[in-house]
């Protein structure tokens, strides 16, 4: 972890970051980390806590952009993919949105709401509001479900039907909303749920 740059008064930078891997055992683990349980490590203080958190935050969205980026047509299969990936680890519930131009090349992705660990409450205003400023002509939704069941709930249903119903309104269409699991998603537009 050269990130870390230095070590302490009793330990090299080295033995710091051998410390962090094994007390959290896997990158998966390290990625879940809370800034208390990086600085329950010896050798790691608040400052170091924090530059490990950031620098696993920008791996995670410079590997969305660069995966997202990949194809020049995004299909709703390949976007439940791509956000199991982007989800894994994740204990909050994200709702993320990506807006799409008239032949579904990505425009922007955008985290809309970050929420608790089993309620989301965001309008479909903070959706269109960002897919008017970015001229996009269509969208897909995807949040996680922390529990790692990807059964929508009814109140997923009841905002992908408002959401739809707010789309046609604006004439930009919402293509899917997908949620994530563990390592699964459903897509409520593939189960005509919307």
């Amino acid at each position: 972890m050269a990130l870390l740059a230095s070590g302490s008064r009793d330990q090299s930078v080295t033995t710091i970051s051998d410390n962090v891997l094994k007390h959290f055992g896997s990158l998966a683990n390290l990625q879940r980390a809370s800034l208390a349980d990086l600085c329950a490590v010896g050798g790691i203080g608040l400052a170091k806590a924090a530059l490990i958190q950031s620098a696993i935050e920008l791996g995670q969205r410079v590997n969305l952009a660069q995966t997202l980026r990949q194809g020049a047509i995004l299909s709703c299969e390949d976007a439940g993919k791509w956000m199991v990936q982007h989800f894994r680890g994740s204990v909050q519930e994200h709702l993320v949105a990506i807006y799409l131009d008239t032949k579904n090349q990505i425009i922007d992705h955008r985290i809309i709401f970050k929420g608790s660990l089993n309620a989301s409450v965001v309008h479909p205003r903070e959706i269109f509001h960002t897919a008017v400023a970015v001229s996009c002509c269509r969208f897909i939704i995807c949040h996680n479900h922390p529990s790692g069941d990807p059964t929508p709930s009814k109140n997923d249903i009841t905002f992908s039907k408002r959401l739809a119903q707010c789309g046609e309104i604006m004439g930009i269409e919402c293509l899917d909303h997908i949620i994530v699991g563990r390592a699964n998603y459903v897509s409520l537009f593939a189960q005509d749920l919307v």
